[in-house]
């Protein structure tokens, strides 16, 4: 068959052209029809072959021109063509600029503009436009009304759909499978998933497409469980599931971390030759990352022929989700080796993943990145950036970040609240939920947990009681998150029963809620009724997780329940498939330890399938200071300091076992070394709270406006502590007077706290104290003396747990 090149004769324009069509932008650069071969039959409309070539707003201009001049103005095939070319290149204003003005219009004209309404414009606006069809006696036709659902759905405005709903009923089409279709979607998308099932079961014949509207609608909506159920349906009634059923029903897989299901899935795609689909082989990497099978989804991903940024980013957020953040940030490397551009979701995957390994200066290439692909501008990925920010420890960069923003979502808010609490910056979050309140942003759950979380680190009863009357005034008390968070900060100031109280309350509870009631109990010296607890929550349906095991084995640790913690480190794996991480090595030697078992523990440390880590040796050494065991000591001090030669703490930890044994001499070696590297010891530092003011005391400090009082209070109180048998312990100090060491002894930060706290305080009132390191022998015997000989109740929490004491005895039993 002949081609030639197209080329169209000028005719004139008619006197009757409507000046409105003249508006109309007619580029003539670079003409379609001068790059076009059209076969010689077509000749009769060639510009209608034009149209249809058409890809661009611009080259539908580039015709216009052509379509005026040659008077094809006024013949409906091309009035309707061009219509429905503008409407396609969002440009419904010259839409209606060529459907006004023709005089005669057909139904099908309405029908194009009503579609272009529907796509490019409001709701209000499609709607309109529909009524107007009515008053022009157009007679509608089915798809006006699946056009009008669908934008009612995408707009989730029930009532409009409703109102639709009701119009095809009353036109006659309620049993049309296309306009029905629509309708089950509208509901879906409205979350009246029940109303969309009740639609879906009232069509008298139903085609793949409804299927997939149903099956997508359970799993948009929550009903993981019955989205799956209806795919079982699906096919018991002869429909075979295509690729979209699957793109459907797998998130719903992945929300019920059915991973047998998902990989009957993968069989099922993989026979029906789905799996090299790029959309399906995505939401298997999903599905199979949510469902923990990291290895199953690297195969999927390895295996795929073709690869789009998506199924980039589901790489590198899954390795991220399931704790491999190192993969995670090798896959964002390869992604832009690749030349795959990188997205907003790209960059928050890769920023996650700095934040996860603390890794700041990764973090920084990321932000810098950010800065060159012009993505920085998003708000959601500069939230990512705060929260890198403070988990890499630099809470300054993560508020310089939150001051430039312009824009600030409740999201940013929280993500620098929270920075700021996981930094210890407790002034400052609580300075910023108040300037969130006066921009009148309404808080969420989440920045109530945010601030929850800050406050429960300075163990204030008075400002727990405050925060949890907030979140009863703002009605989220019985948001999961906030209680769970209000159950941990209760606990962390020593009201365990109020803990309880709270915990009995809820009628939701995850595995978070009964590891911070477990961890309350633990910390607090309440061993049984953390194992209690734990076997509670073996009968329930919560299943315990790592974090779990983890604060049972530390309860144990607490209370000398040796063996109940053996047992449960052992049936952590047997029991549950969970592997033991370093943490709970660590509170494996710590449990061991502490109850004098120490050849056990180096046993333990022996024949770890892992190399142990700073935690489990930490855990070590101190027991070895507490039972005076020199010899294990040094062996343990060795393998430490070759793991981190400068910290500070195991240093003063190593000095301490050797004071312990009076071995000054190594003492001197160690405080020698300390010297040299420039390593501080950490002062230790005890807070108390007195009508909403928090008064610090360091060792040995005079700077207080009480001290004279408080030291001479002190003075009066040891010589009735004395008088009731108490005697100091000054074994781990040497080189000055008796009563010199006693007088260092009565100066340690806790009992300067302790006097402030009983001068300033009627009789009755409880004492809370929170202390930066670990309370030492003297204090803690002196502690209980003075609960004795005052008839006061003392509650001190250190950096390991809490100690309550009362006439004359303390909570831990002197075990810790």
């Amino acid at each position: 068959m002949s081609s030639q090149l197209l080329t169209l004769h000028p005719a004139p324009i008619p006197n009757n052209t409507n000046p409105n069509l003249k508006k109309l932008k007619t580029t003539t650069t670079t003409p379609l029809y001068q790059r076009i071969f059209i076969p010689s039959h077509v000749y009769r409309h060639p510009s209608a072959i034009l149209l249809e070539l058409c890809t661009s707003l611009k080259e539908l201009h580039q015709i216009l021109p052509l379509i005026i001049k040659n008077g094809f103005y006024n013949e409906h095939l091309f009035q309707t063509k061009l219509i429905s070319l503008f409407c396609k290149f969002n440009s419904i204003t010259e839409a209606a600029r060529v459907f006004e003005p023709v005089e005669h219009k057909l139904d099908v004209l309405y029908h194009t503009m009503l579609k272009g309404y529907a796509k490019n414009s409001t709701l209000r606006d499609a709607v309109r436009f529909y009524e107007r069809m009515r008053c022009d006696e157009v007679m509608p036709v089915v798809y006006d009304f699946t056009y009008l659902l669908q934008l009612s759905g995408e707009n989730l405005d029930l009532r409009r759909g409703r109102e639709i709903h009701g119009m095809v009923i009353t036109n006659g089409f309620q049993s049309n499978l296309f306009a029905m279709t629509a309708v089950v979607n509208l509901y879906a998308k409205c979350r009246q998933i029940e109303d969309a099932y009740k639609m879906f079961e009232r069509m008298p014949q139903r085609d793949l497409v409804s299927w997939n509207t149903v099956v997508a609608g359970y799993a948009q909506n929550g009903f993981a469980r019955r989205a799956v159920q209806v795919v079982l349906q699906m096919q018991e009634a002869g429909q075979k599931p295509d690729s979209i059923t699957l793109v459907s029903v797998l998130p719903a897989v992945a929300d019920l971390k059915a991973l047998r299901i998902g990989r009957s899935i993968h069989g099922y795609a993989f026979r029906a030759g789905f799996e090299y689909m790029v959309n399906v082989a995505t939401a298997m990497l999903d599905t199979y990352f949510k469902c923990g099978s990291v290895r199953s989804a690297r195969l999927v991903f390895k295996g795929m022929s073709s690869r789009n940024v998506v199924s980039w980013n589901t790489m590198i957020d899954g390795y991220a989700q399931n704790g491999e953040s190192e993969e995670a940030f090798a896959t964002f490397l390869k992604m832009l080796d690749e030349g795959v551009e990188p997205t907003n979701v790209s960059m928050m995957g890769a920023l996650h993943a700095c934040a996860n390994l603390g890794d700041l200066e990764r973090g920084r290439y990321v932000h810098r990145l950010l800065d060159e692909k012009k993505i920085g501008f998003d708000v959601s990925v500069m939230n990512s950036l705060i929260s890198m920010y403070s988990k890499c420890k630099r809470v300054d960069i993560a508020a310089s970040v939150f001051g430039n923003l312009k824009h600030k979502t409740v999201v940013t808010w929280n993500a620098m609240i929270l920075g700021y609490a996981q930094n210890g910056c407790v002034n400052e979050a609580l300075n910023l939920f108040c300037e969130m309140q006066s921009h009148d942003i309404k808080p969420d759950s989440f920045t109530l947990v945010s601030v929850i979380t800050a406050l429960a680190d300075l163990s204030v009863t008075r400002q727990a009681k405050w925060i949890h009357g907030l979140a009863i005034r703002t009605l989220m008390d019985k948001n999961v998150f906030v209680c769970t968070a209000l159950i941990d900060t209760h606990a962390k100031c020593g009201a365990i029963q109020t803990a309880r109280k709270l915990f009995d309350l809820m009628q939701e509870r995850h595995v978070i809620t009964w590891n911070a009631m477990i961890d309350g109990y633990g910390t607090n010296g309440h061993g049984r009724e953390a194992l209690d607890l734990f076997n509670e929550m073996q009968n329930g349906s919560v299943k315990p997780n790592e974090i779990t095991f983890l604060s049972v084995i530390a309860a144990c640790s607490h209370s000398g329940l040796v063996e109940e913690g053996m047992y449960y480190f052992e049936s952590m794996k047997e029991n549950y498939g969970l592997e033991p991480t370093m943490d709970h090595y660590g509170a494996m030697v710590d449990l061991l330890g502490r109850a004098g078992r120490l050849d056990d523990a180096w046993k333990f440390i022996q024949d770890m399938p892992v190399k142990p880590g700073i935690t489990v040796l930490g855990a070590m050494l101190g027991a070895c200071r507490i039972h005076k065991n020199v010899e294990l000591g040094e062996k343990t001090a060795d393998e430490l300091f070759d793991l981190d030669p400068d910290d500070g703490g195991y240093h003063v930890l190593l000095a301490n076992m050797y004071a312990s044994a009076s071995m000054w001499d190594k003492v001197a070696r160690v405080r020698t070394a300390m010297e040299k590297k420039g390593i501080q010891k950490t002062p230790g530092c005890s807070l108390v709270e007195l009508r909403n003011e928090v008064h610090t005391f360091y060792s040995g400090s005079t700077n207080h406006p009480q001290s004279k009082r408080i030291y001479a209070y002190l003075e009066t109180l040891g010589d009735e502590m004395k008088a009731a048998g108490y005697v100091p312990d000054t074994n781990s100090i040497h080189d000055v007077e008796e009563d010199v060491k006693e007088q260092l002894l009565s100066s340690h930060s806790e009992r300067l706290a302790i006097a402030f706290g009983l001068l300033n305080t009627r009789h009755g009132t409880a004492i809370h104290i929170r202390k930066n390191l670990r309370v030492c022998g003297d204090c803690h015997e002196a502690t209980k003396y003075i609960s004795l000989v005052t008839g006061r109740e003392i509650i001190v929490r250190d950096l390991r747990r809490f100690h309550h004491f009362k006439n004359g005895i303390c909570s831990c039993g002197d075990y810790w």
